[in-house]
């Protein structure tokens, strides 16, 4: 397999195999003319690597994904508090992601997007909108209100839009990439270059009715909105979304190469933490027999699944802690943007919402039969059955807990799963000993480049107070 290469700002696929930079003497809001379609590969890498999957491919610097995943006690840094799963994030920790994700993803994509139109090529044009719309809508639920709307057009100081305008954006952009779809794609496609898809335009289209979903569903407590409606919306954007598995956003183009690995199989390396599971998450799944355990996790090297206590001493050696296993964390393992459980996780609580307990519950059996499948799982096996009768049916009183918590496991290391717990509180996560700050952080701090840069009255939030679709 061609070796990824990792552009910061990069505008064509490099031939010779060496990482590209942003060159700090070049403007970034004014890239030197390129053809669009040479940015999709880089483009879409970025994507998986430095923003869904957080590997830290500059340096030492702070990724939202892997942050995240600390705060909802998946995994934890064997190392002396304070760190990041003890809360610890700082402006200046925050720069590098910012940097990736304006100068090089949605840059980028404005440039697909811009060459497309121009070009008529228009399936290329989706492609852009789509994963824009994915793209700002983690910037917007990480940080709040952000740079939007003048963001990329050359403005030296561009205002913050509101939280609920770019969800407004986030809607329209992807309807737009529905509508254009329908017109003649153009003389010039995506193939082998749409890492995600390989050109299937049919695939794009439900991955954008299934992101609208999701985005419907993020605002089930947001003011003015009611969960019932927003539940409402997703299904019936999820009748145009993911069929089956195989329709799944999965970034499948990693390998046992050098500089080509999977970001999870870097951000458990033992040099960059080391990273191993939380006792929150291994305890959890140890309590309710979830059937597969050796996928999510390994053993330490006492034999047992032990999770370490976030923010106690660590342990001399790492290695007696329960680790990432190689289905997350392997070097060539795919990284999943969206996946199909997640969808039907989404159908499950948006079904719960509308139509109740007995209607939900086999949409959520579904799910974790969908999940249990991907993990290579027998579904009529005596254990898996075992598990399910014990997790279900739902009730009114535990619907959405049941739900957000087999929604949590299915979603491993995914950044989806903050979201999830900060718009209903589950799975339930208590403080970490030793917290940095006196409560759970619900959003990120605005980059000290931002702070310095470009002020604005929003840049004020601690990484406690809650974004605007948080609401108490």
């Amino acid at each position: 397999m061609k070796k990824i290469i990792i552009y910061m700002l990069a505008f064509a696929i490099s031939s010779a195999g060496c990482k590209k930079y942003l060159d700090v003497n070049t403007d970034p809001n004014n890239p030197a003319d390129v053809q669009g379609t040479l940015l999709l590969v880089p483009t879409q890498t970025a994507i998986s690597t430095d923003l869904a999957g957080g590997a830290l491919t500059i340096g030492n610097y702070v990724a939202v994904a892997v942050v995240t995943n600390y705060w909802t006690q998946q995994p934890a840094l064997n190392q002396l508090f304070p760190q990041n799963d003890t809360y610890r994030v700082r402006p200046d920790d925050m720069d590098q992601q910012f940097l990736s994700i304006y100068s090089t993803i949605l840059q980028n994509l404005r440039i697909i997007d811009s060459k497309a139109e121009t070009m008529k090529h228009h399936s290329y044009g989706v492609v852009a909108k789509v994963l824009t719309a994915y793209t700002l809508g983690y910037v917007t639920d990480m940080w709040g209100d952000i740079p939007w709307s003048q963001a990329l057009n050359g403005a030296l100081h561009p205002v913050y839009d509101k939280q609920e305008d770019v969800y407004k954006s986030l809607q329209t952009m992807l309807d737009s990439a529905i509508a254009e779809n329908a017109l003649d794609p153009g003389t010039v496609t995506p193939g082998a270059d749409d890492l995600l898809y390989g050109g299937d335009m049919d695939k794009w289209v439900k991955f954008a009715w299934t992101l609208k979903a999701r985005f419907h569903m993020h605002l089930t407590k947001a003011p003015g909105h009611d969960p019932a409606t927003q539940s409402g919306l997703a299904l019936t954007a999820l009748q145009n979304g993911f069929a089956d598995a195989s329709d799944e956003a999965l970034f499948a183009a990693y390998s046992d190469n050098s500089g080509s690995e999977n970001p999870w199989f870097e951000n458990a390396d033992p040099t960059a933490g080391p990273t191993v599971l939380a006792s929150t998450f291994v305890n959890f799944l140890t309590a309710n027999n979830d059937p597969p355990p050796a996928h999510h996790r390994e053993k330490g090297s006492g034999g047992s699944y032990l999770g370490r206590i976030i923010g106690t001493i660590p342990a001399p050696n790492y290695k007696v802690y329960a680790g990432i296993n190689n289905f997350y964390a392997g070097a060539a393992a795919p990284q999943a943007l969206l996946n199909y459980p997640e969808a039907l996780f989404i159908k499950a609580e948006a079904v719960f919402r509308t139509s109740g307990a007995a209607a939900a519950t086999p949409v959520y059996i579904n799910a974790i039969n969908s999940h249990m499948s991907a993990l290579g799982l027998d579904t009529t096996s005596a254990t898996v059955l075992a598990y399910l009768a014990a997790r279900s049916p739902l009730t009114a009183a535990n619907g959405i807990q049941r739900i957000m918590e087999e929604k949590d496991i299915a979603n491993f290391l995914s950044i989806e799963n903050f979201t999830d717990w900060r718009r209903t509180g589950f799975p339930a996560l208590t403080i970490v000993q030793n917290p940095y700050v006196p409560s759970i952080p619900r959003r990120f701090p605005y980059p000290l480049a931002e702070l310095t840069s470009n002020p604005q009255p929003q840049q004020t939030a601690n990484i406690t107070d809650r974004i605007w679709w948080d609401t108490q």
